[in-house]
C-alpha cells in the first residue's frame, strides 16, 4: 500500500508544481546581464533647431553625471540631428528623425556598482521636470540586447500596418491610450514624428505655364536653393594634378533663407529671359507633414515603442495583448504586429518546449527498443517531470526567468537525470528477473546504484555552482541544472523504486521481450 501512496503523492506534487507554480515563472528571451551602459534618446519639441537640441543634450548629460556621480561616468558619446546623405554611418546603429532628436550613449565605470535600471528610473523622474517639452526614451547600450531587439529600439514594439494611414493613426492613438494604462511600461511613444513642421509650396500651374515655367523647374530651383544642386544637377571637377574628382554644388547661404518671404523671393530659372520669383507663381505657407514614412510590404506602418520596469517580458506581453483587445476593432485591411523581443521570445520558447518533448519521446522509443519493454521505458521517463519541477522551483527561488539559457539548463538536467534512472532501472530489472519481488528489486537497485548516481549528480552540481552564483548571462543555465538535478536525484533514489514496483509488479519474469524472434518472448511463434 505504501508504494501506491508514494506514487500518488509524487503525481500530486508534480501537478501542483506545474499548474500552480509554473505560471508564476517569468519569461524572457535572454537574461538581463546588468550592463553598465545605456542609451538615452532625447526628443525636443518637433521643429527644434539642431543648435538648440545640442544645448539641451549638454544639459541632459550634466544631469546624468550629477545623478550617477561625476566620478562614476566613464565616457559619454552623443549625436545630435540627422546625418547627411553622404555621412558614412549605417542607420542600423544610429537613427534620428530630425534636428530635434539626439542620441546619447553613457558608459558607467565597472567599479561604480550602479544598477542601470535604478538609475534610469531616477532619471525618468528628474529629466522631464528639468527639461519641459522634451521627451526621453532609454534604449539598451550593450550589443547583446540591441541584437535581441531584432531591429526595434526597445524590447517592446507594436506596429500598426494598413492601407489607410488616417484610419491607422486613429486606431494607433486608441492603442497608445490603452497601453499607457499598463503600469510597468515606460517611455511609451511613437517612433516617428507625426506632425513635423513643413513649408507647403502650392504651384499655380496656369500662372507658371504663362511664365514658361514647369512644375519640375519650380521644384528644382527650390531644392537647389535650400538643399544644394547636388541631387538635381551633379557636377564634378577633376583636379588635373592629382586626378581626384571633387563634387561641385551650389546652394544659397543658410542665413539667407530664414523666413517664408525669403523663400518667395527665390528666382525660378526657366532658361529664358524672364526670371519669375517663386512667390509670383506659387503660394508659400506653413504646414505639417509626417516626419517619416515607414512601410511594411508596401503598406504604411505606425510604430509604438516602450521599455519595461518591474515585470518580465512574458507578463508584459499578456498585458499588451489585452490592451490590443481593448483598443477595439481594427480598420479594414489593418493588422497589428507585436515586435521587439516579444515575438522572438514566444517562438523561441515554444520551439524549445517542442524540442524537449520530442527529445523525451525519442528517448522513450530508444529505451523501449533497448529494454524490449514499454513499461521499463515508461518507468525511466517518470524522472523527467520531476526534473522539470526542480527547474521551476529553483528559478522561482532565485528570481530567475525562463529564457534561452535556463531552457538549455533544463534540457541538460533532463538528460543527466534520465541517464541516472537508466542505471537504477537496469539493475532493478536484473534482480526482478532473478526471482526477487518488484519492490525488493527496486530498493536493491537504488542501493546498488546510489553511489554512481550521487557521484554523477553531485559532480555536475558542484561544477555548476560557480556559474549559478556569477552575475553573467549563463547564470540561469547553471541554476536550472542545479535545481533539475537535485529533484531528479531525490526522485531517482526515493520514488523511482516504488514506481518500478507498481509498473512491474505483475510483469512476467521469464518473458519481458517484445521481439517476436526472441524464443523467450510470449509473442514468439510456436
Amino acid at each position: 500500500a505504501i508504494r501506491w501512496l508514494v506514487v500518488g503523492a509524487y503525481a500530486a506534487i508534480l501537478l501542483a508544481v506545474v499548474l500552480l507554480l509554473g505560471p508564476l515563472l517569468g519569461q524572457e528571451l535572454f537574461p538581463n546581464v546588468g550592463a553598465s551602459q545605456f542609451r538615452l534618446r532625447l526628443d525636443a519639441p518637433i521643429g527644434t533647431r539642431a543648435e538648440e537640441t545640442e544645448h539641451l543634450a549638454t544639459g541632459v548629460l550634466d544631469q546624468i553625471r550629477e545623478a550617477a556621480g561625476p566620478e562614476n561616468v566613464a565616457i559619454t558619446l552623443g549625436y545630435v540631428g540627422t546625418q547627411g546623405a553622404s555621412y558614412p554611418i549605417n542607420t542600423v546603429f544610429l537613427w534620428t528623425s530630425g534636428p530635434h532628436e539626439a542620441v546619447m550613449n553613457v558608459a558607467l565605470r565597472p567599479d561604480a556598482h550602479i544598477d542601470v535600471a535604478t538609475l534610469e528610473e531616477k532619471l525618468r523622474q528628474t529629466l522631464p521636470s528639468n527639461f519641459p517639452g522634451a521627451t526621453f526614451s532609454f534604449e539598451p547600450g550593450d550589443l547583446v540586447n540591441q541584437i535581441m531587439n531584432f531591429g526595434a529600439p526597445t524590447p517592446v514594439e507594436v506596429a500598426v500596418i494598413g492601407p489607410n494611414l488616417g484610419a491607422s493613426r486613429v486606431y494607433t492613438d486608441r492603442l497608445r491610450n490603452e497601453m499607457s494604462k499598463i503600469a510597468d511600461l515606460r517611455d511609451l511613444k511613437y517612433e516617428l514624428p507625426l506632425d513635423y513642421p513643413s513649408v507647403d509650396v502650392k504651384v499655380d500651374r496656369q500662372m507658371a505655364g504663362q511664365l514658361g515655367v514647369s512644375a519640375g523647374q519650380v521644384a528644382r530651383s527650390l531644392s537647389e536653393a535650400t538643399y544644394s544642386s547636388r541631387f538635381t544637377t551633379p557636377n564634378y571637377w577633376a583636379d588635373p594634378n592629382s586626378g581626384i574628382a571633387y563634387q561641385v554644388q551650389v546652394q544659397y547661404p543658410q542665413p539667407s533663407i530664414t523666413s517664408l518671404q525669403d523663400l518667395q523671393n527665390i528666382p525660378v530659372m526657366p532658361g529664358q529671359s524672364q526670371h519669375p520669383l517663386l512667390g509670383d507663381l506659387a503660394t508659400v505657407e506653413n504646414g505639417t507633414v509626417m516626419g517619416e514614412y515607414d512601410r511594411r510590404n508596401g503598406f504604411r506602418m505606425l510604430s509604438l515603442s516602450a521599455n519595461m520596469a518591474g515585470q518580465d517580458l512574458g507578463r508584459i506581453s499578456k498585458n499588451i495583448d489585452a490592451a490590443i483587445k481593448r483598443a477595439g476593432t481594427l480598420p479594414t485591411g489593418t493588422t497589428v504586429q507585436v515586435r521587439g523581443q516579444i515575438a522572438p521570445m514566444h517562438d523561441t520558447l515554444n520551439n524549445l518546449g517542442i524540442g524537449l518533448l520530442l527529445a523525451i519521446l525519442a528517448i522513450f522509443l530508444l529505451l523501449a527498443a533497448n529494454y524490449q519493454s514499454l513499461r521499463l521505458a515508461f518507468v525511466v521517463l517518470t524522472t523527467a517531470p520531476a526534473t522539470v519541477c526542480g527547474v521551476i522551483l529553483m528559478l522561482l527561488i532565485t528570481h530567475t526567468s525562463l529564457n534561452i539559457e535556463s531552457y538549455m539548463g533544463a534540457i541538460m538536467a533532463v538528460g543527466v537525470g534520465t541517464a541516472n534512472a537508466i542505471l537504477l532501472v537496469t539493475f532493478a530489472e536484473q534482480h526482478r528477473r532473478s526471482g526477487a519481488s518488484s519492490i525488493e528489486s527496486g530498493i536493491q537497485g537504488a542501493k546498488e546504484r546510489m553511489r554512481p548516481i550521487l557521484m554523477t549528480s553531485l559532480a555536475m552540481i558542484a561544477g555548476m555552482i560557480p556559474m549559478a552564483l556569477a552575475a553573467q548571462v549563463t547564470a540561469p543555465l547553471g541554476r536550472a541544472v542545479i535545481g533539475g538535478l537535485l529533484a531528479a536525484t531525490f526522485v531517482n533514489l526515493t520514488v523511482l523504486p516504488f514506481m518500478f514496483s507498481v509498473v512491474q509488479g505483475r510483469a512476467d519474469r521469464s518473458s519481458p521481450s517484445l521481439n517476436a524472434d526472441d524464443p523467450e518472448s510470449r509473442y514468439a511463434s510456436s
